[in-house]
């Protein structure tokens, strides 16, 4: 494959490289955080050769290339130049870059994006770390017992150890990225917390106080909240220093204040509330485990991989080394995402199982084998199970089986690792308890997977009103319905008729198609609009719903592309009118004559139409 091609194009269709602040990975996909989604072509990029798949979540716009991923991430970086870990924040007024309406709903998603960009540089070194401990205890387990007295078991158990006990460092360079600080101010302020002055004392045990404060003797190696915390903080006294001090003095005197007072407030405030929540949601996890373990552990595995699709997993990574530190161990959260991996195996072989297709079966078995000895889910999960739509129920029930056993067996995860059969050690004495849960996950994926069979993925059907003709200047319903006065939509841009005259429709059907022959002369990347100019040189406006812009194209499955020459009737885009409404929006869908060349037009506008019906 031509990486340098294929980045090149995911480039062009993400609204180019002007359009990209920063780029980063995880296993399978790229990470684009972009000023302006809108300029996304959702459509183009899924059918670029190697792309499984693009959602945006997180405020994080990702494109799944699994096996492709890292020569096109480093095509990116090198041949195309773009940014890869500075993010390139414009607005300082806004930490997201862009003007949106906070809200609940929207603060959630910052909150989300926040963590989830926070840790993305740690998750590596975490497991590259978690991993070579495994290799250690291999060796002294099965090789040379006496091998942990040596000087260089110390040295590199030294290595492992050091993404986990500088893990605020690394947290606070993440979160300073993400929010658009200086990232060596929070890394500098975080590392405070672990220097040797401090250690010392707390090793000490006598009270310590600074400028007469009491100073808590906490330990914060393996800590994530206090650097979170940290880099928030110093983010906002650097925009605050940048604003009272005079330019000529800002290169001596902005970065010295910010290092010094959020320092100061790690000590004293910061650190300390970090702490308490961190041991907050230890104590929550195993709450959870000590009350409904099986149902906690099942219920978890059974919801990830719609975590994975909505980029919410990542946010859970940083918490299972906080269990790792206490109480010691992870019964939740590890095993379910082992769980989950396993249970995506399972399902893609039960697909492979029913599928005809030999080459397919072939590539699926390839995708399970991925799953379970790689630990990497994503091209099961955009690849072979959403797509079927069926086995994904398949994938819910193993992980939720897998999960429940491996909690009423005890299975206890002591070391971070991947989440697959190699990372086994980990679980040291409860091994056997995860390779039971391990089993019964693949089997009950792959049974429920083969019994319920595998839907097709529907196909755009030619209506019967494409298949009529229509004269030039007819223009027709857009889809199944029923028509209302323009004035009573709950819009008042529609309603006060300000972007032309025309009607709205209560839809009835999936589909929205042309209202007219003639150019598809604009279509948004969400799918929530398009227009179209007649062979008659009228010019029509197609907006679906009210508000559904906000959807960012979720939702919405644009059928052709801008610039097409489409016929009256034919399919534009196909909406999934249960998931918006139950999103709360209104699905009223206006048709509107923008600009009507000089001719006259009456619209019917009262009465139930099909796809099709002549309207002028």
């Amino acid at each position: 494959m031509d990486y340098k091609k294929l980045s090149s194009d995911i480039v062009k269709n993400v609204g180019g490289a002007e359009n990209i602040q920063v780029v980063n990975h995880c296993m399978t996909r790229l990470r684009f955080k972009l000023k302006d989604v809108s300029k996304a072509d959702k459509e183009a990029l899924e059918n670029l050769p190697g792309v499984l798949g693009v959602i945006y979540a997180g405020e994080q716009y990702m494109v799944i290339l699994g096996q492709h991923l890292l020569p096109t991430y480093e095509a990116l970086i090198k041949d195309l130049g773009i940014s890869g870990g500075e993010t390139i924040n414009e607005n300082l007024d806004d930490l997201s870059g862009s003007k949106e309406k906070l809200t609940w709903k929207t603060a959630g998603n910052k909150f989300i994006g926040y963590i989830s960009a926070s840790v993305t540089p740690l998750i590596p070194g975490l497991v590259a770390g978690g991993m070579l401990k495994v290799v250690l205890l291999l060796i002294v387990t099965f090789v040379d017992t006496a091998y942990t007295k040596s000087s260089s078991y110390m040295l590199l158990s030294a290595i492992a150890d050091a993404p986990f006990y500088f893990m605020p460092i690394i947290v606070a360079y993440g979160a300073a990225t993400k929010l658009g600080g200086t990232p060596v101010y929070s890394m500098i302020a975080a590392a405070a917390l672990l220097h040797g002055n401090y250690t010392a004392l707390v090793t000490a045990g006598k009270s310590i106080d600074l400028f007469g404060i009491n100073v808590p003797l906490l330990s914060y190696g393996t800590s994530l909240l206090p650097a979170l915390l940290l880099a928030f903080v110093a983010y906002h006294l650097e925009r605050f220093f940048n604003k009272i001090v005079p330019g000529i003095f800002r290169s001596v005197f902005v970065g010295m204040g910010t290092i010094l007072v959020s320092g100061i407030l790690g000590y004293i405030a910061l650190g300390p509330l970090g702490n308490i929540l961190g041991e907050g949601i230890a104590n929550f996890f195993m709450f959870l485990n000590g009350s409904m373990g099986p149902l906690a552990v099942g219920t978890l595995a059974a919801c990830l991989p719609w975590m994975v699709m909505a980029g919410m997993h990542t946010a859970l990574a940083p918490f299972m080394a906080q269990l790792l530190t206490n109480p010691g161990y992870d019964t939740i959260l590890r095993p379910a995402f082992i769980l989950h991996n396993m249970a995506e195996g399972g399902s893609s072989l039960g697909v492979a199982a029913r599928i005809k297709n030999k080459q397919l079966r072939s590539e699926y078995i390839s995708i399970a084998i991925g799953c379970i000895v790689a630990g990497v889910a994503e091209p099961a999960i955009y690849g072979v199970n959403l797509k079927y739509k069926r086995p994904m129920y398949g994938v819910m029930a193993g992980g939720f089986v897998g999960g429940a056993i491996a909690s009423l067996l005890g299975a206890k995860v002591y070391i971070m690792g991947y989440s697959n059969i190699l990372a086994l050690p980990i679980f040291k004495e409860t091994i056997l308890a995860i390779v039971i849960a391990i089993v019964a996950a693949i089997i009950t994926s792959c049974a429920v997977t083969f019994i319920l069979g595998i839907e097709q993925k529907e196909k755009p059907s030619v209506t019967k009103p494409v298949q009529k003709v229509y004269q030039d200047d007819a223009i027709v319903a857009i889809s199944d319905g029923t028509l209302m006065d323009l004035k009573k939509v709950n819009d008042e841009t529609f309603a006060n008729k300000m972007l032309g005259d025309g009607i709205a429709l209560k839809l009835e059907n999936d589909f929205i198609c042309s209202p007219a022959n003639g150019t598809l002369t604009t279509l948004f990347p969400t799918g929530h609009a398009f227009g179209v100019l007649t062979e008659e040189g009228v010019e029509l406006l197609v907006h679906i719903g009210i508000d559904t812009v906000n959807l960012k194209g979720e939702g919405f499955d644009v059928l052709v592309k801008q610039g097409d020459r489409v016929r009256a009737g034919e399919p534009i885009v196909r909406v999934d009118r249960s998931k918006i409404e139950k999103m709360g929006y209104d699905l009223t869908t206006m048709l509107i004559v923008t600009n009507d060349n000089g001719k006259t037009i009456q619209l019917a506008n009262l009465g139930q139409v099909k796809n099709g019906t002549i309207l002028n």
